[in-house]
């Protein structure tokens, strides 16, 4: 993290546990043991969907939640807060998406379990895990959802000490990141 210039010139500096909790290779083992138990979790949830053909065949699944959810009730509070995603849902309803979605859904959880078990590209796994538990949050559907968010959150702004120990050591040395400082010797100045 880098220090802020702010008003009058005064410089804001980075709290120092959180500055060392997103950037020290010591982190790396508080990373670890959240980012294996989130990459479990979304194994555990798409192998329950990838056995079910309602999931991966037909969409059935994902209709009848799609279903249940963008349903107004007469008295009490729809389980979607925002009309804007109720519609959203509804014309995927209408589309019949879910025959497509469900399936995508389903493997979708497993790839990024897999990827942030294996500690590969943990920054985008994170990302990806986060939006599907914005959606699922949005749909109305708390379960652990939230939980699941905020430690993805974490591993997503620990991008470069999450995955440490773990491919991404590797990865992103042999990759190499398009914003390396200019005048090193791996990024010279034009």
């Amino acid at each position: 993290m880098a220090n802020i210039t702010a008003y009058k010139g005064r410089s804001i500096k980075d709290p120092p546990f959180i500055s060392w909790l997103i950037s020290s290779p010591k982190a790396a083992w508080i990373w670890l043991v959240l980012r294996v138990w989130l990459g479990y979790q979304w194994i555990e949830a798409s192998l329950h969907k990838i056995d079910n053909p309602a999931w991966t065949q037909t969409g059935e699944a994902l209709k009848g939640f799609w279903s249940n959810i963008v349903v107004v009730p007469a008295e009490g509070r729809p389980p979607i807060a925002f009309d804007w995603y109720r519609g959203f849902i509804q014309s995927l309803l209408d589309a019949e998406a879910y025959t497509w979605f469900a399936p995508f859904v389903a493997y979708g959880e497993l790839l990024v379990g897999i990827a942030l078990i294996l500690g590969a590209f943990t920054g985008m796994a994170a990302f990806f895990g986060a939006f599907m538990n914005w959606n699922f949050m949005m749909a109305g559907s708390a379960s652990t959802n939230p939980l699941m968010f905020i430690i993805a959150l974490g591993l997503i702004l620990a991008w470069k000490v999450s995955g440490y120990i773990g491919l991404d050591y590797f990865l992103l040395q042999w990759i190499g990141t398009p914003w390396r400082e200019e005048g090193t010797a791996e990024n010279p100045p034009d």
